[in-house]
C-alpha cells in the first residue's frame, strides 16, 4: 500500500480523491487510503514494470493491464515465470497469461492440490519481501509526502529508479547484496 490520508477529513479534502480508494493491507492489519503500488521485477528484484492503482481494483486486471501496455515483456521471453501469491488465482487469469505466453506459480489454496514448483516459493517469498523492505524501510516509500496523484506518482517513481540504480551499481561492482542501499546512506 501506499498509504495518502489517515484521517476522514484529510480524505474528504485530498486531491488524490478519484485516485486513490480504501483498502487493506494484510502485513499491517489495517485498512488504508491511498494506492497500491504493482511492481514486476527480475529475480534480483530489478524493477520492470510498476503502476499505481486503486486498491479496489482486481489485481489480476492491473497486471495484465501492465502487460498490455507493454506486451514485448512476455512475447519476447518464451516460457516466462510470474511469480504471484494467491491473490492472483483464477483460470482466465491463468489462459490470459497462457495466450502471453507466461505460466503463473503461485501457492495453491487448501482445497487445491499442490500445483507445479511451490515448493521453490519460499526462497521467492523472501525475495518478495527483501525488495518490500529495501522501498518502504530503506527509500521510505510510506513517507513520501505526495499530496497529489502527480506528486505521489512522482515520488514513488523516484524510490523505485533509486532501487534500480543501486541494484544496478552493485550488480557491476561485485557487491554480494544487490538490493542494499546502505552504502549509499550518508
Amino acid at each position: 500500500p501506499v498509504e495518502c490520508g489517515r484521517s476522514r477529513p484529510t480524505v474528504k479534502r485530498s486531491d488524490m480523491a478519484g485516485w486513490a480508494g480504501y483498502g487493506y493491507c494484510a502485513s499491517h492489519s489495517r485498512f488504508f487510503w491511498g494506492l497500491r503500488l504493482f511492481l514486476v521485477c527480475t529475480p534480483t528484484g530489478m524493477p520492470i514494470l510498476w503502476a499505481l492503482a486503486n486498491p479496489k481494483l482486481d489485481e489480476r486486471e492491473v497486471l495484465s493491464a501492465m502487460l498490455d501496455r507493454e506486451p514485448h515483456l512476455a512475447t519476447d521471453r518464451p516460457s516466462l515465470l510470474v511469480i504471484a501469491d494467491k491473490g492472483f488465482a483464477s483460470k482466465e487469469f491463468e489462459a490470459d497469461l497462457a495466450f502471453r505466453g507466461a505460466e503463473l506459480l503461485r501457492l495453491s489454496f487448501k482445497r487445491e492440490k499442490k500445483r507445479r514448483g511451490e515448493s521453490l516459493l519460499k526462497s521467492v517469498r523472501q525475495l518478495i519481501e527483501s525488495v518490500n523492505d529495501t522501498l518502504k524501510g530503506q527509500l521510505d516509500l510510506e513517507q513520501h509526502g505526495g499530496r497529489t496523484f502527480e506528486g505521489v506518482a512522482v515520488r514513488v517513481a523516484q524510490r523505485i529508479l533509486a532501487m534500480a540504480a543501486a541494484i544496478w551499481h552493485n550488480h557491476k561492482t561485485g557487491q554480494p547484496v544487490t538490493r542494499s542501499l546502505i552504502a549509499y546512506d550518508h
